[in-house]
C-alpha cells in the first residue's frame, strides 16, 4: 500500500502528544543550587506546545490527509483491476494489460513519493517560519532572565531546572502569534528512475 508518510524528527514531535513545557529533575538524586546565568530551553517543546506550533501540526496533518486521498483514489481501481487480472489466464492480451497496469502502479508510486517530498518541504518551510517568530522571543526571555548561557534542555542529564525558559517562551510566543497560513509546496518532478527508493 502506498502511503504519504511524514519523516522528519520535528514532525514526529508535532504530531505526538504535546511535550510538557516544564520538566522535573530526571532523578531524585539530582537538584542542587541554581547556576546563575545558565539557562535551559527545549525548542521541541516550544514548537509542540505553542499555539502556532499546534496550528502548523494540524495544517500539516490536513495536507497529508489530502495527499493520501489523492493516492488512494487512484490506488483502489488499480488494485481492483490487478485482482481481476490475477484470475485470468496468461495469454498475450492479459500480459499486455498486466504490463500496462504495472506502469500505472509505478506512476502512482512516483506520485506518492512526490507527495511525501512536498509534505516534508511544506513542513520544513512552516517550521522555519515558526523558528523565525520564536527567535526574538527567546532572545527577549533570555535577556529578562539574565542568562549568560543557553543549553538545550534535552542534553542535560540532571540538575536544577529553575532556569528552564521553555514555559515562558511558549507563553510569550502565544502572545505574539497563534497561527500561520500556508499551502502545500510544489516541487519539480524527479526523474522516474530516481523514484523507486522509498516510494512504496
Amino acid at each position: 500500500m502506498i502511503r504519504i508518510i511524514p519523516t522528519s524528527a520535528i514532525a514526529l514531535a508535532l504530531v505526538a502528544a504535546p511535550v510538557a513545557a516544564q520538566q522535573t529533575a530526571p532523578a531524585p538524586t539530582f537538584g542542587g543550587p541554581v547556576v546563575p546565568g545558565v539557562c535551559l530551553l527545549s525548542r521541541e517543546a516550544v514548537f509542540a506546545n505553542a499555539a502556532v506550533g499546534k496550528a502548523v501540526s494540524a495544517r500539516i496533518a490536513e495536507l497529508t490527509r489530502a495527499a493520501q486521498a489523492e493516492v488512494d483514489q487512484q490506488r483502489t481501481p488499480i488494485e481492483a483491476e490487478a485482482k481481476a487480472l490475477a484470475a485470468q489466464g496468461d495469454d498475450a492480451k492479459t500480459r499486455t494489460r498486466r504490463d500496462a497496469l504495472a506502469t500505472r502502479w509505478q506512476a502512482l508510486q512516483r506520485q506518492a513519493a512526490q507527495g511525501s517530498r512536498e509534505i516534508d518541504a511544506t513542513r520544513a518551510k512552516a517550521l522555519a517560519r515558526v523558528a523565525d517568530e520564536a527567535q526574538p522571543v527567546i532572545v527577549k526571555v533570555y535577556g529578562e532572565r539574565k542568562c549568560g548561557l543557553l543549553f538545550d534542555r534535552g542534553a542535560v542529564l540532571g540538575g536544577n531546572f529553575a532556569n528552564d525558559l521553555t514555559a515562558e517562551v511558549v507563553q510569550a510566543l502565544d502572545a505574539k502569534i497563534t497561527t500561520i497560513q500556508f499551502e502545500r509546496e510544489k516541487l519539480p518532478q524527479v526523474a522516474a528512475e530516481g523514484n523507486s527508493p522509498g516510494a512504496e
